[in-house]
């Protein structure tokens, strides 16, 4: 019988309702410490990419274990301070975003990651005595999925490689403090030896500024998503990597701040997503189970792909068939095709792991219906963090004027 710190998932279910996002507060601390005990450097940072999962009690979390944050908008920064990081310990690494946000965001103390030369010449003559990090884009092409390839020579993403001169040159000229040097190549990166190339040609921009004190290597560690799938030994990695940042370091004579911001490999096999079986219908082609949810809720396996493992948490003893389960969405939302799960009844509670990177964070209102519930279970205590959202929730921002010409009866 599966249960989460000694909580069974129909318990939490019948007291929480579904769809339900539940989180393991024990997993998230174990790949915490797991992730910084792999590298053996002197100066070692990790800040937690809370776009996987921003929930402030989840920050909070991690704020406690000593992480820092990393943060791709000035909302997920004031998440960020409301869940008490020190603004010493935000990285805020945006793309695309307007002088307003970046001036908005100076004031809030963080560091403040630039990933254009326009930007850069804009916060040397505008905020001169602010140390930046710079965003670089290798041109390297890695990653599981396109849509997750961030360093690739037609990324959106960062500075080229390839401009580093003309970047020497806006920085000597207006005199501006480069304190570190940012790479990510992209999410689901299985080898090594990616990062440890992306590490070469990042080394080869350091030594071009003399002022810099951190080296952030970004993420995209794979983590499992099946019991066999190939995924990232951290460990292995770890070695590895150390070993070149080490040989970095002494051949410069300086100690550099290693960083990383994992967001996945933190967070993905810490969440559940528990949904309940509307029905089981047969059709001529397959048996399907519907769930009452859809890729409003859980769009992963839609949008990227994804593979989640769905298991039958009601009748874990049951005979194995042949599902293909999917959502109640008005278009396409199969979570799984031709899955081979315990019987499915009626009022079953489907599981689908790995939901805790990147699940309820791109969840929406698609359909109108409500965003589910989050809870965490920590010390085998279950707690409530986000209350499942009601029609109130859903229409508290939309106004509605008194216009004749509209309201007027046909």
């Amino acid at each position: 019988m599966f249960n989460i710190q000694d909580i069974s998932p129909e318990a939490l279910c019948k007291k929480y309702g579904t769809p339900l996002y539940v989180y393991d507060s024990q997993r998230i601390i174990d790949n915490y410490t797991r992730f910084t005990e792999s590298f053996q450097v002197k100066k070692l940072k990790v800040h937690y990419a809370c776009k996987a999962l921003s929930n402030v009690t989840i920050l909070q979390l991690f704020n406690s274990l000593g992480s820092g944050l990393d943060c791709v908008s000035i909302q997920e920064v004031e998440l960020g301070l409301m869940a008490g990081f020190s603004p010493n310990d935000i990285v805020f690494t945006p793309n695309n975003i307007s002088e307003m946000e970046y001036n908005e965001v100076v004031k809030k103390g963080v560091t403040i990651n630039v990933d254009n030369m326009n930007m850069l010449e804009y916060m040397g003559m505008n905020h001169p005595n602010i140390p930046l990090f710079i965003r670089i884009n290798p041109h390297l092409m890695a990653g599981g999925n396109s849509k997750i390839s961030t360093g690739h020579i037609d990324s959106k993403f960062g500075i080229s490689i390839h401009q580093v001169p003309n970047v020497k040159r806006i920085v000597d000229r207006l005199n501006i403090n480069i304190a570190g040097i940012h790479v990510h190549t992209g999410s689901d990166i299985l080898d090594s030896d990616v990062f440890i190339h992306a590490a070469e040609l990042i080394f080869s921009v350091v030594e071009q500024f003399d002022t810099v004190q951190h080296i952030d290597f970004g993420s995209g560690f794979k983590v499992k998503y099946h019991q066999d799938d190939l995924h990232t030994e951290i460990e292995s990695f770890g070695f590895h990597f150390s070993k070149a940042f080490n040989a970095f370091c002494t051949k410069m004579g300086k100690e550099y701040t290693l960083q990383f911001e994992p967001g996945k490999f933190m967070v993905s096999d810490a969440g559940y997503f528990f949904a309940n079986a509307n029905l089981v219908k047969q059709t001529t082609s397959c048996t399907f189970v519907g769930l009452d949810s859809g890729f409003n809720h859980f769009v992963r396996p839609m949008f990227y792909d994804a593979y989640h493992e769905i298991e039958n948490v009601s009748n874990p003893e049951g005979d194995k068939k042949i599902y293909t389960i999917v959502g109640n969405i008005c278009e396409t939302d199969t979570f799984g095709a031709d899955r081979i799960l315990n019987e499915v009844r009626k009022n079953d509670i489907i599981m689908f792991r790995n939901a805790g990177a990147y699940c309820f964070t791109m969840a929406s209102n698609y359909n109108s219906r409500f965003r589910p519930a989050e809870v965490l279970i920590h010390n085998r205590q279950d707690y409530m963090i986000t209350k499942r959202e009601s029609l109130k929730d859903l229409v508290k921002n939309q106004v509605m004027p008194e216009i004749d010409e509209i309201l007027k009866p046909v």
